[in-house]
């Protein structure tokens, strides 16, 4: 059964076979798909690669990385967070590039103390440049269930959900000289590590290492994505978008249902938008603010 699982289907399209990337349908081991790259004797797998638990203690935290690399996808993980209190700890999951000017695309949930919120922090770095943060409480407790966080990443657009629910959209704006993260391959990483520097209201509540360890759990790791073959070059071309197993290739806007949705988050649950922070951007907010061609530029406005 645990064999079955893990089986990851290769479908090698003719249009392919002299390309760089191939189509990948879903797979979920975590022996299989991830390598442990920080604190390797700390994470623990379970259940025949299934569930893998983070682990943050005083003297290390963890974290692991895809052995694959992908060019565009549609990328779900659960998670069940930190309980209790969390305060001063971070627990990240985002794709990421190498090099100087790398691209990344980033979910990090931020830890508090006992009976406040979390904090779902994204941003979007493209070319080695960041600054773009949104950040959102959850509805819902993050910490006593698993919960569904996903990122699809197309040539069109960037849109991250939350069981399904989409919170924040970033759209190709190449057209006005916006760089959009389109032609370096990514890996998917996780850990969890301690920022009590920052994560915690700035830096104020440090963490409380009388409650470690710390243990973040993650699963059901499914990939709908162009897999970068490490025989190839590094080309730009994407994933054919005539399967119907790659349809989110085809997504270049919401629609009606899940705008409505995106809406009633932004309007509800958003805490930050670098869009409207004219303090941190006293020379004017970066161009791509000034196009409405998100929800979020509606939502904040209502």
């Amino acid at each position: 059964m645990a064999a079955a699982k893990s089986l990851v289907v290769l479908i090698m399209l003719s249009a392919l076979l002299s390309n760089s990337f191939v189509l990948v349908l879903p797979a979920s081991n975590f022996y299989q798909d991830f390598d442990i790259i920080w604190g390797i004797d700390k994470v623990r797998i379970l259940n025949d690669g299934e569930v893998l638990n983070l682990y943050l203690g005083k003297d290390t935290g963890s974290g692991f990385q895809s052995k694959n690399e992908y060019l565009f996808g549609k990328i779900d993980m659960q998670f069940k967070l930190v309980p209790g209190n969390s305060a001063g700890t971070v627990t990240s999951y985002y794709l990421s590039s190498q090099g100087s000017t790398w691209d990344e695309i980033d979910f990090e949930f931020l830890g508090n103390l006992s009976g406040d919120p979390y904090i779902f922090h994204t941003n979007v770095i493209t070319q080695g440049k960041g600054d773009r943060e949104q950040q959102f409480y959850p509805w819902f407790d993050p910490t006593s269930d698993f919960h569904t966080y996903s990122i699809l990443w197309n040539p069109k657009t960037i849109v991250f959900y939350v069981d399904g629910t989409p919170i924040r959209e970033f759209k190709n704006l190449e057209s006005i000289s916006i760089p959009y993260p389109k032609n370096q391959p990514m890996r998917i990483h996780s850990s969890l590590w301690n920022a009590d520097d920052w994560a915690t209201r700035g830096g104020l509540v440090k963490t409380d290492w009388t409650k470690a360890p710390f243990t973040a759990s993650c699963r059901n790791f499914n990939a709908k994505t162009c897999i970068r073959n490490p025989a190839g070059p590094i080309i730009s071309a994407p994933c054919p978008s005539n399967s119907s197993s790659s349809a989110w290739m085809k997504i270049d806007e919401l629609d009606e249902t899940s705008r409505e949705k995106l809406k009633w988050v932004q309007k509800n649950y958003m805490i930050y938008n670098y869009c409207t922070d004219t303090k941190r951007f006293p020379k004017g907010l970066p161009p791509e603010c000034a196009v409405a061609t998100s929800a979020y530029i509606d939502s904040v406005r209502v």
